[in-house]
């Protein structure tokens, strides 16, 4: 592991267990193992940090489940796989979706270009769209259908995380919760 990626290592840990503003770039350098300059030199602000973390996180994700929904051919089965290695990436690294929920309640958010959201977000914007247009997802906004099934990914995994449920019952919740979002979205009789 570079000294760049020990940093962002450290700086997720240290995040999520004390929080932004409660975690110093001294104590992110002594984690990560370097001298304040390095890790300076990688991130010239405390907040270029957050934010560079944020978005390796979110690579990280969006690559992993555009990598497991290749094969599927019906948009329901595309939405399902989507969904469901979300939910598994993210229980899988749970500091991470941690981090990721922490992010998205600050104001760091804000400070991230529209156009680095939307490489995020347009892939699964256009699954949407192609729903929307072939008349099989109802003719709502995209926007809303996008918070609303994102909204209801983050309070299923948060559900999962907290109850610790078996693999079993964990893939039966994310099973059915899949089914009430398509049925909220769909069309009748797709």
């Amino acid at each position: 592991m570079d000294k760049k990626e020990q940093i962002l290592q450290a700086a997720l840990k240290l995040f999520v267990e004390f929080g932004f503003h409660n975690t110093p770039t001294s104590k992110i350098a002594k984690e990560a193992g370097v001298a304040n300059g390095t890790l300076f030199y990688f991130f010239p602000t405390k907040d270029d940090l957050v934010k560079a973390l944020y978005l390796d996180v979110k690579s990280r994700l969006t690559n992993y489940v555009a990598e497991t929904m290749r094969g599927e051919s019906t948009l329901k089965e595309i939405l399902k796989v989507h969904y469901t290695e979300s939910l598994r990436w993210a229980l899988e690294h749970k500091t991470e979706f941690l981090f990721i929920e922490q992010f998205n309640a600050s104001t760091y958010l804000k400070q991230i270009s529209c156009e680095e959201i939307e490489k995020h977000t347009k892939p699964f914007v256009a699954i949407l769209k192609e729903g929307i247009d072939n008349k099989i997802i109802k003719p709502m906004d995209i926007g809303v259908l996008f918070t609303l099934i994102g909204g209801h990914t983050f309070a299923i995994n948060k559900y999962l995380i907290d109850n610790q449920l078996s693999d079993s019952k964990g893939t039966e919740v994310i099973k059915d919760t899949f089914e009430l979002i398509w049925d909220m979205i769909a069309l009748k009789g797709d």
